[in-house]
């Protein structure tokens, strides 16, 4: 009687053959597995968000930008029609990824969307700008840039030797002008992107 209760205790029946403890370790392995790479999808993920807001002149201004990024692609029904009527759309050409980040430039990086599509590169700022016309008065624009895939040189991957997370892409074109982007919210998944788009003939 003592060994019975000892038995249900631990929870093991010592009838039970060795098969079946087999397939449950196997069972537990697969689910660590996948539990593992879930945490490391997640991770980057986590990390792609950190340093993208860590580009941000203050969080608040990052996240108002945020949300009107967001309002602005739900009220024309997505990214997709986004992209159409910021630049317009060719024949036969398709949208293949958009990703949130960050142009480098003289005045600090400015926040926006990276379109890869089938046929060009092009970025949008979340928000408009002010600039200064020739005439003295202020004008709001988005900063726009595109560059069609013919146009691209090439792209070059590069990371903070300090920071090695930190990831940049470097696009440079026939004409030797070169465009950074970082701050990526799945850096990898942008330049695989825009890697399989240049190597479509």
């Amino acid at each position: 009687m003592k060994n019975k209760l000892a038995e249900q205790i631990i929870g093991i029946n010592p009838s039970s053959s060795t098969t079946s403890l087999a397939l449950t370790r196997g069972k537990a392995d697969r689910k660590n597995n996948i539990m593992n790479r879930h945490e490391k999808k997640v991770n980057s993920f986590v990390h792609g968000i950190r340093e993208h807001v860590r580009l941000g002149p203050k969080i608040s201004e990052t996240v108002k930008g945020k949300l009107s990024l967001g309002t602005r692609i739900l009220q024309l029904g997505g990214v997709k029609k986004v992209f159409k009527q910021l630049f317009g759309v060719g024949e036969g050409e398709r949208l293949l990824k958009a990703s949130q980040c960050y142009l480098s430039t003289t005045a600090g990086p400015i926040a926006g969307l990276l379109f890869i599509s089938n046929q060009r590169v092009s970025f949008c700022s979340e928000r408009s700008m002010k600039f200064s016309s020739p005439n003295g008065e202020l004008v709001r624009f988005h900063y726009k840039v595109s560059i069609p895939l013919r146009k691209v040189k090439r792209v070059d991957p590069s990371e903070n030797m300090k920071h090695p997370s930190q990831k940049y892409m470097e696009i440079v074109t026939v004409d030797n002008f070169d465009f950074w982007f970082m701050g990526f919210l799945n850096y990898q998944k942008s330049f695989n992107c825009l890697q399989q788009a240049l190597s479509q003939p």
